[in-house]
C-alpha cells in the first residue's frame, strides 16, 4: 500500500475478450460496454469545471471533451441509465440540481429535476429503472437516500436513510442493491468511516451496515462488477492511499485488499465496464488527470491507460 501526504481535487465499441465482435450490452446500467465519462471537478487555480469527458473501454486511450454540465461543479454524484448519464448535487456549497446528458450523441446536459436535499460529495447508484443519491454534505452531513426515475424527467423522492450520516463516500451497485462505502462526518470522532451500507432496489427502505472496508477513509472512488463492489483510493488519518478493496455482493461481509492504484489519490471518481474498473482524476501529491484500469476477472494492480483533458478533483463518473 502506497501512502502520500494528503490535503483537505471516440473510440469504438467494447470488444468481447478474444473476439472481434462487440461485447453484449448489459441489461443493467451500472456497467458499460462502450465508454466511461468523467463530469465536473475542481482545481484551486481555475475553479469549478462543467466539462463532460468521454474515454473508450475498447482501447486504452485519452479522454475527449464531449459536452458541458448545466453548471460548473464538483462533489457531484454520477448515475447512468441505458441511454443517459446523470450528475446530481455538487458544489460550491451544496446544490440540488439533477442534470442529464445523452450517450447516443455528444452533447450538453439539461436540468431535469431536483434532489430533496442540496448536497455535495454524496454517492451515486443506478438500478435498471432509477438513480439514487445517498449521503452527502452541504456542508452538514446527511443520511438521505434519494431516488429519481430514468423513464421521465422529475424531482427525486426521499426513500430511506443510510445507517450513518456521512459524505465523501463511494457508491457501488449490484443488480439488486445499492451500496455506500467509506466516507466521513467531521463532527464525529473518529470522523472517517469504514462502513459498507446496503439498501434494496425492490422496495424503498433504509440501508443496513453489512461490512467494513479495509481502511476508514474519505473520498475514494467506487466501481462494480457483477459479483463485487470495489473502493479505490481515499484519504486516511495517516495520508492518501492507493488501496483497491473488494467486497462480495452474494453475501454480506468485509472487504479485502486486492490491489493498488498506480498512485495514491482521493477525490477520484469511478467507472465500470463489463470487464474492468476505472478510476480517473483526483488529488494526492498533486492534481491528477490519469485514467487507471484494473481487471474484474482477477485481483491485480491498476495500470495507467490514458489521460483526461484537464487535471481536477471531485468529478462524477458515468458509463455507457
Amino acid at each position: 500500500m502506497q501512502i502520500s501526504g494528503g490535503v483537505q481535487l471516440s473510440g469504438g465499441l467494447n470488444l468481447a475478450p478474444g473476439s472481434s465482435s462487440p461485447a453484449p450490452t448489459p441489461s443493467y446500467s451500472f456497467q458499460g460496454s462502450n465508454y466511461g465519462y468523467t463530469s465536473g471537478g475542481y482545481d484551486p487555480i481555475n475553479g469549478y469545471y462543467d466539462i463532460i469527458e468521454k474515454f473508450p473501454f475498447a482501447s486504452d486511450s485519452n479522454a475527449t471533451d464531449v459536452g458541458d454540465l448545466t453548471q460548473a461543479t464538483n462533489g457531484n454524484a454520477g448515475q447512468s441509465s441505458s441511454v443517459s448519464g446523470y450528475s446530481s448535487g455538487g458544489g460550491p456549497g451544496g446544490i440540488d440540481t439533477i442534470g442529464k446528458f445523452p450517450f447516443a450523441t455528444d452533447g450538453n446536459a439539461t436540468d431535469v429535476g431536483d434532489l430533496t436535499v442540496a448536497r455535495r460529495f454524496g454517492a451515486g447508484q443506478s438500478s435498471s429503472a432509477s438513480a439514487y443519491t445517498s449521503g452527502g454534505g452541504a456542508p452538514a452531513t446527511n443520511n438521505t437516500i434519494d431516488k429519481f426515475p430514468f423513464s421521465s424527467d422529475g424531482n427525486a423522492s426521499d426513500v430511506g436513510d443510510l445507517s450513518v450520516a456521512r459524505f465523501y463516500t463511494a457508491g457501488q451497485t449490484s443488480s439488486a442493491n445499492g451500496y455506500t462505502s467509506s466516507g466521513s462526518d467531521p463532527g464525529l470522532s473518529p470522523g472517517n468511516k469504514n462502513i459498507i451500507d446496503k439498501f434494496p432496489f425492490a422496495s424503498d427502505s433504509n440501508a443496513t451496515d453489512v461490512g467494513d472496508v479495509t481502511l476508514a477513509r474519505l473520498g475514494p472512488a467506487g466501481q462494480s462488477s457483477t459479483v463485487s463492489g470495489y473502493t479505490s483510493g481515499g484519504n486516511t488519518t495517516i495520508g492518501v492511499v492507493n488501496t483497491i478493496d473488494k467486497f462480495p455482493f452474494a453475501s454480506d461481509g468485509n472487504a479485502t485488499d486486492v490491489g493498488d492504484l498506480t498512485r495514491a489519490t482521493y477525490y477520484n471518481t469511478g467507472q465500470s465496464s463489463t470487464a474492468s474498473g476505472y478510476t480517473s482524476a483526483g488529488w494526492g501529491d498533486s492534481l491528477s488527470n490519469v485514467i487507471e484500469k484494473f481487471p474484474f476477472a482477477s485481483d491485480a494492480n491498476s495500470t495507467d491507460v490514458g489521460d483526461l483533458t484537464v487535471s481536477r478533483f471531485g468529478p462524477a463518473g458515468q458509463q455507457y
